[in-house]
């Protein structure tokens, strides 16, 4: 079993607060997390039919069944029962007691904060970081972790990641959509999906979407708002401070597993990944989402960005260290490190102090340092963001 770097934070929260939430993706290993934790709380699945009858005709009595040290996996399918989960954590205050896990972001993010704000920690875990796939001895190449992504339960079993991201994609994406939209017509949905994995680590257009989906922007807007809430898709924002540049406010889009990105780009294996038109734009999806894992698995905030301006200077992936400086990354998916790399990286340091020297990601070996700007294997992303 793959050792979660986040389960630090999560024994530290169960000993802060009453009440532990556990969001992210469906199957980004959220249950096992918990169990693995908690050995000794009971686990309780609200999956499961009858069990989820009981807690919605009698949510009081359910509760007293169930008494805490409890797992409620899947507490969005009877969000009732964080109400009631707040009474009983009011009348005892002991640590540790309700360990939940959810993935619906929008209805358990909306009810954890009308019951159980300032009970809870909250702790968002995404799939494997390669990071956690080292330690555990696994090891792959480049175009590898681009077409089989970071499912944990890729490396628990021989399943084929075709096979894997076409059932997640119809079990769960589609599945938990319905659930929070109206979708007439399901083909447009599946239309939308596959365009943004062709748009990954660009600026959204949604006019020009809506005229490929044959729908309009306000809802394609709102398709990706769910998309986001529901832990499909990530958007980095623009980051914006006066630095007399008229800078980019929009966001940049990436898949939060680049495996059903790469999927949805219709990749069969993993020698044609970089033969793909958007071999640069996966690889760039790859590392931002190995940024964002490391600050996650801190219990940090993402607090990500890129920068960029109306006459094309650029960083991939900005992030502020100490409150203060400004880190620019600049993200290249080949394998021969070039000085050229860090022409912009050089600009920001000129357009104010506050810019540091930064790093380049690719994805060669060498690790020279050029004027302060440090080259690093992709690999090693969380090394940089920390």
């Amino acid at each position: 079993m793959i050792q979660r770097e986040i389960q630090q934070q999560l024994l530290k929260l169960a000993a802060m607060y009453p009440v532990v939430t556990i969001t992210g993706p469906r199957q980004s290993g959220k249950t096992t997390l918990a169990k693995m934790t908690f050995p000794q709380h009971r686990y309780v699945s609200l999956e499961n039919f009858d069990i989820r009858q009981m807690a919605e005709a009698d949510p009081r009595g359910f509760l007293k069944s169930y008494a805490p040290p409890v797992i409620f996996d899947e507490i969005q399918r009877v969000p009732k029962l964080l109400s009631f989960i707040q009474t009983a954590v009011d009348e005892d205050k002991s640590y540790g007691q309700y360990i939940l896990t959810g993935s619906h972001q929008p209805a358990l993010g909306a009810g954890v904060s009308q019951s159980l704000a300032g009970r809870t920690g909250i702790l968002q875990l995404l799939p494997l970081s390669i990071s956690e796939m080292t330690a555990s001895g696994i090891t792959l190449e480049r175009d590898q972790y681009l077409y089989s992504g970071f499912m944990p339960r890729l490396y628990d079993t021989t399943l084929d990641p075709k096979n894997l991201y076409r059932d997640y994609f119809s079990t769960y994406v589609e599945k938990d959509v319905r659930q929070m939209l109206n979708i007439k017509d399901l083909s447009q949905f599946e239309t939308f999906v596959k365009l943004l994995a062709g748009r990954v680590g660009q600026l959204v257009n949604m006019a020009s979407l809506a005229g490929d989906v044959g729908v309009s922007s306000q809802t394609l807007a709102q398709w990706l708002s769910v998309l986001e809430a529901s832990f499909i898709v990530f958007q980095l924002p623009g980051y914006y401070e006066n630095f007399g540049k008229r800078l980019i406010k929009s966001k940049k889009l990436y898949f939060t597993e680049v495996g059903l990105a790469t999927w949805l780009l219709g990749i069969n294996s993993p020698e044609q990944v970089a033969r793909d038109p958007l071999f640069g734009g996966l690889f760039e999806n790859m590392v931002v989402i190995e940024a964002l894992k490391q600050r996650f698995n801190t219990g940090e905030t993402a607090e990500l960005y890129f920068i960029r301006d109306s006459q094309g200077l650029e960083a991939d992936l900005l992030f502020r260290k100490n409150n203060q400086t400004l880190i620019p990354v600049e993200i290249k998916g080949g394998m021969t490190w070039n000085k050229d790399f860090c022409k912009n990286l050089l600009k920001f340091r000129k357009l104010s102090e506050k810019f540091q020297p930064g790093f380049v990601i690719y994805s060669g070996d060498l690790t020279p340092e050029i004027d302060g700007i440090r080259f690093l294997n992709f690999k090693d992303t969380g090394t940089a963001v920390k």
